[in-house]
């Protein structure tokens, strides 16, 4: 009879340690008019960063959205270091969508290199992230902490990774552009949680 009481009190605890960890991250899909790309958020590796975009998303902010902007080796002539990336968001337009900035948590804090498929925001000097991201096409580690593409050396805050879809990022990059700028702009109809 002891041995079965012991048994039943350890159950729960067995149950909530194994629950615990198998806890998943979310996943977002990120619908365009070229197609769906579904996004793992890591939200353990990069709290901060992940709950700032998944903010943006379960508000419904990136509604009509757009990706605007591609950098390419042959768009970009004036910068010695080279990367490859989509970028998209609401365009760093002020208004009722955008929440505060939040605080730059670098890829020495999470671990999240960049490499192809990840995605991470945009920004212009450490502490401005709002609603603007993008995603790596092929490995970019000029974009990580210490990486030379921003001269501050601080990098960018990647927090997740495309898990399908990447030939969809891949027509993005691929689509006409005018100083990166890509014309037409690519419409996001909207991004979502799916699990």
């Amino acid at each position: 009879m002891k041995i079965f009481i012991r048994f039943c009190l350890i159950i729960p605890f067995l149950m909530t340690f194994v629950s615990g960890a198998g806890t998943e991250n979310p996943h977002v899909v990120i619908k365009t008019e070229l197609g769906d790309i579904e996004v793992e958020v890591f939200v353990e590796k990069a709290p901060i960063t992940a709950a700032n975009f998944l903010r943006y998303v379960d508000q419904n902010c990136f509604k009509d959205a757009c990706f605007y902007r591609i950098v390419t080796i042959d768009n970009q002539p004036d910068n010695d270091i080279k990367i490859e990336v989509i970028q998209g968001g609401l365009g760093f337009t002020e208004g009722e969508t955008q929440f505060p900035p939040i605080e730059h948590e670098t890829t020495e804090k999470t671990g999240i290199l960049h490499r192809d498929g990840i995605i991470s925001m945009a920004r212009l000097q450490p502490g401005t992230v709002t609603s603007e991201f993008f995603i790596c096409v092929g490995d970019q580690p000029e974009l990580d902490f210490g990486g030379k593409r921003n001269p501050d050396g601080q990098g960018f805050a990647a927090f997740g990774k495309v898990i399908k879809g990447m030939d969809v990022v891949k027509k993005i990059h691929q689509q006409s552009s005018e100083n990166q700028m890509l014309n037409p702009r690519i419409k996001i109809h909207n991004i979502a949680r799916v699990k």
